[in-house]
């Protein structure tokens, strides 16, 4: 419970049980004496359990709680949660005020008295008070939520049910609002309802979702009286009834039930009957009543009213006409006095007669009965009511009603003449709130929702201020920020149509005419519809120069922010908007970020107005766009979690196993190994990403170019840090971008964080989860990281199921905090304040600006249909478009009128002319308009038979394509056979079937596409790279200018000398120093080259390795020590690889000598038709022959059908007539019909139309007959002239002819002769080929056959053979991760050994130093020696010792280690001087001992045993790295030599595998020459003992003996020749050095000789001038000459000041010089007065009014010199302070 300020909120008694009562009072008694009922079966059953156990055992006697027992409320009160040592304060936020209504929930109002009314808010209870508006709260005690509430009858108490974890019901006291009574264990989840009996004895609950339990309570006992599940679904109210008190009733989802307590021989149990709908639709129930005979009423969905009675539907109700009494559910039935009352979502009130409903019953078959009610009363437009409470005031009866549109009405249901009219007490939001904004001002608060309302709030006096009412539900808001709005008066408001509204707040009493009665009034200042659906996100950029908005249409819309919002233009993005937010002041480019709902991020800059295109689109192509597509990484983050989590159980495992068995060893017990079988682990997870991407709920900033999000959905639980990365893709879609930083959130997996804020000072960070708490985070201006996001705050405010906080605002100053939810209810809180507010504190409403009252409303978008800005765009260009189509048109019509004009004028010329000049009508016919008719109706005749046809025609295409897809398609080639012409050779293609897709699996082919997009991409990158560089350096060029006028000061010409010789002197310096690096590098980069001893030349290992692979291993796979090579082991990746390749091989082979038969063919048709066209010629020729003259023609060759297969398949009308003929012809089994007229009509269509084969042996058939006409008309002409006379000249020519026709015969017989014969040659050709190809092609399949076999010994040996690899590859990784640590170990070791050795010197360095300060001949040396090695532990290392050792065991430690060691730093006998120890005192000393030397040896003695301990420590650590780097050898060992183990294991294998192989049998076609295996000159019966060897590789190695003889004598030759000329360089090389070294010395004799001693030139040269010193002479002459006239310019000063102080002093003399005078004019003054009192005359006595007033006279002109005289006083001491004289 929340205290509030003392204007509106009063705080709680709080009292707790005295000692008595505490005596009375006994602990809660477990009650729960019934079980639930597992069975939801839908028939009457006894669902209640009796008292068994307390029936059958003796229950003892228990106290009884006492009835003024209460509970202290701070007890059971929830409070935040605040982890542990945080720091963060309980108290952080304190709840101030509640805003919200949770008006969508159920039976969410009450009435306690009169002025005070009870509802739910999140996780409190308000009380408000109606007079005074102010409010109580009550929190849940568990934090998780409210269920209901109940009143008692009484209104003493009410009931608050909860939810959460085993919930608790709770009963509180009214009006002190103490706990009274915890009734537990009543249900698992939450509460739904509960109800107190009529006479408040009892109370009913029932609970949700698992249980649906129904418990009815002794309530003031804390007991459990009966118990059952109610339903199986979900269940809305459980009451008792007001007349029968063992009956109950319950209702939900498509049940109500009906239950009786009653007391049978077993004890009292609880029945239920469920309600049976019969013939009437199954509806949900929500309200009900019970009548006092038994008989219930309940609403339904569609508005009617039921009368149960039995279990059973008697009738259902409705209004006349059937018109249903309701016009939707109804919510509530109330039976009030005889009166029946109907509450409906439809808004209206009715009242019924009670007996006429008690009494009908169904007069037909509908079961329909039409009753009217009494009296209606229509509470509003847009009202939808779900409940109400009755309540007296002043003896009247009023209700208060519940409206889930976001209202509380006050009601008279009296129905007289003096009934008030409804009253609407409050007005909220209906429903989820989508979106929040505060003032950057003052203290405002604006919210909408889709209730279609904008409302206003001040928050510092808890009132609504003004609500405005628009058509569409709103879903985004923002206030303009103070750089837009000064006056933060502005605020956008975006609406699921598309549009966003600029409303204007204002206080109406800064008008000179006061409109409107609110305290603030909106003013709708401009409309905009950017987008198509919802605006998500409104954002304002930092500059308040462009605002962004964001849709659910995948589009983000820019506007410049001027007075009209001009629009700039949208782009598109990949997802709905989910939110928007620019980049802070710190970035240096305003971007704009933008996240949207499945899982896209984008960031874009800040388009600049007026600078795109916006002629004919507003879209934005050219603004630069990165991606980020969130890729989810949480599967495998759980993978990691969980393998760690296994490594340490196992590693707990070991310790707990090595740790008993230290503890049997111990005990003596002898321990027996045994293999313990180690269980099966589960095995890991698998990597899951979800198909549909987690949802994207809020992010921000981090830095430029990186960002955080939260998102829902799977991906849940983690605060991911993201950055956009630089490379552009061309498809987001394709995008997979993983976060680089992932910060945990705790308890967050199913309750992800909806909104984050930040603190002004960026203090806390405030987060908004999804199950309606809020947590606090407190971050002290620190970067988020794991560390800081570890502990919170976390605190239940809204509702836990549906409650998600939507959004989250601090005030501008950061005082306060608001919430708001789903559930409709919005919550202030003061942040780290005191609960009372301070009361100055006031929320400024703006002033109206000047004109507004003259001013209209801006025209609004009302229809949700209107365009967008983007379509009233593309309407006007397509207008545009349209209208110079329609100009374009008109002009063609106008041309047209034109031509038809001259037509008409060519008509009347051609009239005029003469008729035989006259053209016809026919030459002038255009339009064949008449023809195009008839071809119209033809061909519609033609569709006609078609579609007719069409089914038939369709059935036997398809089984025609099933066909062909069967045998045709899978062939690439038929078996085609080619025969000879003259011959019977013959020769046939391979029939070969389409090779499969899958051997093209994975062969990508170069996408030259692609290569071009990425250098579209690269170019403008470089440009843009190379514009900004160029920018870079030109900005950088004007700043250098800049500063260097701006340093430029006046300066002499010396000193740009100085500086001139001065930078000369540095470019010199800088060239030398050039020079010596340069040599320098020289150098290093020759003895870089210089090869080490171990070098061998690489051309000599390329050569030795090039040997070494081609060397041949010729042992036979069958022998023992064959091993097979690394590059020759064989997988089954690689058997399946060669046996595909080759099978590519051999249809490709297959494929070409197919082409070429093919080939062949065409030549053998194109020979056949050259054949054709000669003998044709020949027929010709022999026709003007005689037939003694003719020679026999020859044969034209014929392709044979099996050249052709193909021509099976190709069919005409004729050969399916023919076809269909022959299956006519065939007997019909009985009973089949002959013919479908779609047959008949078939046929038919065939026979009308010829086929192209007959239409062309037709044409062939017309052409012969012309040709045979036309040679009957040569014979018969030649046999007329045969009959004439002829001359010898023309006797001469016919002879001529004849010859010349014999000739051509002749060489057209031998040409036919010739073609057939090169086409027999050139087949024998291709048939010796293919042959060859056949033979070849039977090796392949051969080899095939075989490498398919050993892919099956392959596939039998796999999972064996990647056992043991993968046991080698696992040894190898470990054996990788252990040289690390080895390697680490040993170089620890080593800085150990140099850390140990460096104490040694520093101990003989101590002894040294103690030796030397003994001197010599020291009679006290013996025991100062004795002193000095005497083991005493220094108390500072005492108090220093954390572990409180004992300091003789670490004595005992130090001399172990120094025996251990056998070594000792001073040389002396330890044990002698243990001993010796007692002997002597050395803390006194001894007489005659020089006492410096004394304590000289004491404080070395302390620094020997501090150098002595840490020896002793750094031994002690190196004997550890030891053990350590021991233990790690031997593991390195051991996986050494599991890994031989391993390979030795593979080797089997492998050749265990090679000799299966082996026993493959493999052809191999061999020719008898080739056999050269012979036994006595003869060939053996056993082949198993030859060897396969090929003639090739027998010659190569015989060449190569011979060879290698060469090559052996050429290698000693070169070996020899490179001895000596290694001899000959070792030679130069001494000869070198001792020249090398003779320069040297003469080089030093001369230094030596010059300088005096030896000079490094290289510094010399380098330091040759002090750069730094002559810079600073040059800056000391600067400012000199820069104090020389800064000194002239005080010197001018002074003189000034000197003239100025002259000039005072003068005035100051003239001043003296006038007080001089008044001074003396007062003295006579006082003198002449003086006189006339003494000299008074008797003429003066009578005249005493003249004297007064001369008298008044000089004192006032005293006065005035006075003060004159003040006045110069105060002037002169002023002069003397400033020095004045």
């Amino acid at each position: 419970m929340e205290a509030a300020s003392e204007e509106n909120k009063t705080s709680l008694p709080e009292e707790s049980p005295t000692a008595e009562e505490e005596e009375e009072d006994v602990e809660q008694v477990e009650s729960d004496h019934g079980s639930v009922d597992a069975e939801g079966d839908f028939k009457e059953q006894d669902n209640s359990e009796e008292l068994s156990e307390a029936q059958k055992k003796p229950v003892p006697v228990q106290k009884k709680i006492s009835e003024t027992f209460f509970y202290n409320y701070k007890d059971i009160c929830s409070w935040p949660f605040v982890t542990e040592n945080s720091g963060i304060p309980v108290n952080l936020l304190t709840l101030k005020h509640s805003f919200g209504y949770d008006c969508t929930r159920r039976a969410n109002l009450l009435m306690m008295d009169s002025q005070t009314l009870l509802y739910i808010a999140g996780n409190h209870v308000v009380l408000v008070d109606l007079k005074t508006k102010s409010h109580r709260y009550v929190r849940s005690s568990g934090g998780g939520g409210i269920g209901f509430i109940m009143a008692h009858p009484t209104k003493q108490y009410f009931a608050v049910g909860e939810k959460g974890r085993k919930p608790n019901l709770i009963i509180y006291d009214y009006p002190s609002l103490r706990p009274y009574r915890i009734l537990r264990d009543g249900t698992e989840e939450a509460y739904v309802f509960g109800d107190f009996k009529h006479d408040g004895t009892l109370l009913a609950s029932v609970g949700s979702s698992p249980d649906y339990m129904l418990t009815i309570w002794d309530w003031k006992q804390e007991k459990i009286v009966l118990r059952s599940k109610a339903f199986s679904q979900d269940v809305y109210k459980v009451t008792f009834s007001a007349d029968n008190e063992e009956q109950l009733t319950t209702c939900g989802v498509g049940h109500i039930r009906f239950w009786k307590m009653a007391l049978t021989f077993t004890g009292l149990k609880l029945q239920g009957a469920l309600g049976r709908f019969g013939k009437t639709a199954v509806s949900d129930i929500i309200g009900y009543v019970e009548l006092p005979d038994g008989k219930v009423i309940s609403g339904t969905e569609w508005g009617n009213l039921l009368l149960w009675e039995g279990g059973l539907i008697k009738v259902e109700l409705c209004r006349g006409e059937q018109k249903p009494c309701h016009s939707g559910p109804v919510s509530q039935l109330i039976l009030e006095e005889g009166k029946l009352f109907t509450v409906g979502k439809d808004g209206f009130i009715r009242m019924w007669n009670f007996e006429t409903i008690d009494a009908a019953d169904s007069v037909d078959d509908t079961g329909l009965l039409e009753v009217e009610p009494i009296n209606q009363l229509h509470v509003g437009e847009n009202v939808s009511l779900s409940f109400m409470s009755k309540i007296h005031d002043s003896g009247q009866a009023f209700w208060y009603a519940q409206d889930t549109n976001g209202a509380i009405w006050k009601l008279d249901l009296t129905f007289s003449n003096l009934t008030q009219d409804p009253e609407c007490l409050f007005t909220f939001h209906s429903g989820r709130i989508e979106a929040m904004s505060v003032s950057p001002i003052t203290y405002l608060l604006a919210t909408t929702a889709l209730d279609r309302s904008v409302r206003i709030y001040d928050f510092i006096s808890d009132r609504q201020l003004s609500e405005m009412k628009f058509k569409q539900g709103g879903t985004s808001l923002t206030w303009a920020t103070r750089v837009v709005n000064p006056k933060g008066n502005l605020i956008i408001v975006g609406f699921e149509d598309g549009v966003f509204r600029i409303l204007e707040v204002y206080d109406p009493k800064g008008l000179p005419v006061i409109a409107g009665t609110g305290c603030a009034e909106l003013h709708l200042k401009k409309t905009l519809k950017p987008h198509a659906a919802a605006v998500t996100a409104l954002a304002y950029e930092r500059n308040g120069i462009v605002l962004a908005t964001g849709s659910k249409d995948k589009t983000v819309f820019f506007f410049a922010v001027e007075d009209e919002y001009e629009p700039i233009g949208f782009i598109c993005v990949p997802g709905p908007v989910q939110a928007l937010q620019w980049s802070p002041p710190s970035h240096a480019q305003s971007t704009l970020l933008i996240l949207c709902e499945n899982g896209f991020v984008l960031q874009v800059p800040a388009p600049v107005p007026n600078e795109h295109n916006t002629a004919s689109t507003y879209q934005l192509k050219n603004l630069p766009m990165q991606y980020f597509h969130f890729y989810s990484i949480k599967s495998r983050i759980k993978l990691e979690e969980e393998i760690a989590l296994r490594e340490k159980k196992r590693e707990e495992k070991e310790k707990a196993k090595l740790e008993w068995i230290r503890q049997q060893q111990e005990m003596g017990n002898k321990i027996e190994e045994e293999a313990e079988e180690e269980p099966e682990e589960e095995p890991l997870p698998s990597i899951y990403i979800p198909e549909e991407p987690s949802p994207i709920l809020c992010g921000f900033y981090s830095a430029a170019g990186k960002f955080w999000l939260s998102l829902g959905g799977y991906d849940s639980g983690f605060l991911y840090h993201c950055e956009f990365s630089h490379d552009d893709q061309e498809d987001p879609e394709d995008r997979k971008d993983e976060p680089f930083e992932v910060i945990p959130m705790e308890d967050t997996d199913n309750n992800p964080i909806h909104q984050i804020l930040f603190c002004t000072d960026r203090v806390w960070m405030f987060c908004g989860m999804q199950n309606g708490s809020l947590r606090a985070y407190s971050l002290q201006d620190k970067d988020l990281s794991a560390d800081t996001l570890k502990e919170y705050w976390s605190f239940s405010v809204h509702d836990n199921d549906y409650g998600q906080i939507r959004g989250i605002c601090s005030s501008y100053d950061d005082r306060f905090l608001i919430t708001c939810g789903g559930d409709g209810n919005i919550f202030t809180f003061n942040i780290l304040s005191p609960e009372d507010v301070q009361k100055e504190l006031k929320a400024k409403i703006p002033s109206p600006r000047s004109g507004l009252e003259k001013k209209k409303a801006a025209e609004d978008i009302e229809d949700p249909n209107a365009y967008n800005i983007e379509e009233v765009k593309q309407k006007k260009e397509y207008d545009r478009k349209m209208k110079e189509a329609e100009e374009k048109k008109q002009n063609k019509r106008e041309k047209l009128i034109a031509l038809r004009h001259e037509f008409l004028l060519l008509l009347q010329k051609n009239q005029k002319l003469p008729k035989h000049m006259q053209l016809h009508k026919e030459q002038f016919e255009m339009d064949r308009k008449v023809f195009e008719e008839l071809d119209m109706q033809t061909a519609q005749r033609i569709q006609l038979v078609q579609n007719e046809l069409a089914w038939e025609h369709e059935k036997h295409s398809i089984g025609l394509q099933k066909l062909r897809n069967q045998f045709r398609d899978s062939l690439e080639f038929d078996a085609v056979v080619i025969h000879a012409i003259q011959s019977n050779h013959q020769i046939s293609t391979y029939r070969l079937l389409v090779m499969s897709h899958k051997y093209y699996q994975g062969k990508e082919r170069p996408s030259w596409k692609r290569t071009v997009l990425k250098q579209a991409w690269k170019q403008p990158e470089k440009k843009q790279i190379s514009t900004e560089s160029r920018r870079m350096t030109i900005s950088e060029g004007e700043e250098e200018i800049v500063e260097i006028t701006e340093v430029q000061k006046p300066t002499t010409h010396y000193i740009e000398s100085r500086r001139e010789k001065v930078r000369r002197i540095v470019e010199k310096s800088d060239k030398v120093k050039a020079k010596i690096m340069k040599r320098k590098a020289e150098w290093e980069e020759l003895y870089k080259s210089k090869p080490s001893d171990a070098y061998e030349n690489p051309k000599d290992v390329e050569e030795i390795k090039a040997a070494r692979e081609n060397i041949g291993c010729y042992k036979l796979k069958s022998a023992p020590n064959y091993r097979v090579p690394e590059q020759e082991l064989m997988n089954i990746e690689k058997k399946v690889t060669q046996l595909t390749s080759l099978e590519v091989l051999i249809h490709k082979k297959k494929v070409n000598m197919n082409n070429e038969i093919m080939s062949l063919r065409d030549l053998k048709v194109s020979v056949i038709e050259e054949i054709k066209c000669l003998v044709k010629e020949l027929k010709c020729i022999q026709a003007a022959l005689d037939l003694s003259e003719r020679l026999p023609l020859p044969l034209i060759p014929q392709l044979h059908p099996d050249e052709v297969p193909e021509k099976k398949f190709e069919y005409d009308a004729d050969i399916l007539l023919k076809f269909k003929e022959e299956q006519e012809a065939k007997p019909k089994p009985q009973g089949q019909l002959e013919g479908s007229p779609s047959s008949h009509s078939f046929r038919q269509g065939f026979l009308q139309a010829p086929s192209s084969k007959e239409a062309d042996s037709m044409t062939q058939a017309a052409g012969a007959h012309q040709i045979k006409t036309a040679s009957s008309v040569v014979t018969e002409q030649q046999r007329e002239t045969e009959k004439a006379e002829t001359t010898e000249i023309e006797l001469e020519i016919l002879k001529r002819e004849k010859i010349k026709n014999l000739y051509l015969q002749e060489t057209l017989i031998k040409k036919i002769s010739a073609l057939v014969i090169n086409f027999d040659a050139e087949l024998r050709l291709l048939r010796h080929k293919k042959l060859k190809l056949d033979v070849q092609m039977k090796n392949a399949e051969l080899r095939y056959v075989t490498w398919y076999e050993e892919l099956l010994i392959l596939k039998n040996f796999e999972k064996h053979e990647n056992l043991l690899r993968e046991r080698i590859t696992t040894l190898i990784g470990e054996q990788e991760t252990m040289q690390p640590k080895l390697k680490g170990c040993i170089a620890q070791i080593e800085d150990r050994k140099c850390e140990i050795i460096r104490l040694q010197e520093c101990e003989k360095a101590l002894y040294a130093n103690f030796q030397a300060s003994l001197g010599e001949n020291n009679e006290f040396a013996d025991f100062l020696t004795k002193v000095l090695t005497k083991k005493v532990k220094c108390m500072e290392k005492k108090e220093r010792e954390a572990d409180g050792e004992d300091v003789n065991e670490e004595k005992g430690e130090d001399n172990e280690n120094e025996e251990n060691d056998g070594e000792s730093s001073l040389g002396i006998d330890e044990e002698n001087s243990v001993s010796e120890d007692e002997a002597f005192d050395d803390s006194v000393c001894p007489e005659n001992c020089n006492e410096a030397l004394f304590q000289n040896t004491i404080q070395l003695r302390q620094k020997w045993l501090e150098i002595e301990e840490a020896l002793a420590k750094e031994k002690k650590v190196a004997a550890n790295l030891r053990k350590k780097y021991d233990a790690l050898a031997k593991k390195a060992k051991e996986l050494e030599t599991s890994l031989d183990t391993a390979d030795r294991e593979l080797d089997t294998f492998e050749w265990e595998k090679q000799q299966r192989m082996n026993d493959l049998y493999v052809a191999v076609p061999l020719k008898l020459h080739q056999v050269e295996y012979l036994i006595n000159g003869e060939m053996p019966d056993d082949f198993s003992q030859a060897l396969v060897f090929t003639n090739q590789s027998l010659e190569y190695l015989q060449r190569r003996i011979v060879d290698l003889h060469k090559e052996k004598i050429m290698q000693r030759e070169i070996y020899k020749a490179a001895q000596e000329q290694h001899k000959q360089l070792i030679q130069d090389k001494k000869e070198m050095e001792i020249t090398i070294r003779q320069l040297e010395e003469k080089c030093n004799y001369l230094m030596m000789k010059k300088f005096g001693r030896l000079v490094d030139f290289e510094a010399i040269q380098s330091h040759s001038v002090n750069i730094r010193v002559e810079e600073l002479e040059v800056q000391i002459m600067e400012k000199e000459y820069e104090h020389s006239q800064e000194l002239k310019e005080w010197e001018k000063r002074i003189s000034d000041l000197q003239q100025q102080l002259m000039k005072l002093t003068k005035e100051n003399s003239s001043k003296l010089q006038q007080l001089n005078r008044f001074y003396f004019e007062k003295h006579q003054l006082e003198t002449k007065l003086a006189a006339l009192k003494n000299d008074m005359g008797v003429e003066f006595q009578h005249t005493r009014t003249t004297d007064i007033k001369e008298k008044a006279r000089l004192e006032s002109q005293l006065k005035r010199i006075a003060g004159d005289t003040a006045l110069l006083r105060q002037e002169i001491s002023l002069l003397n302070r400033k020095g004045g004289y």
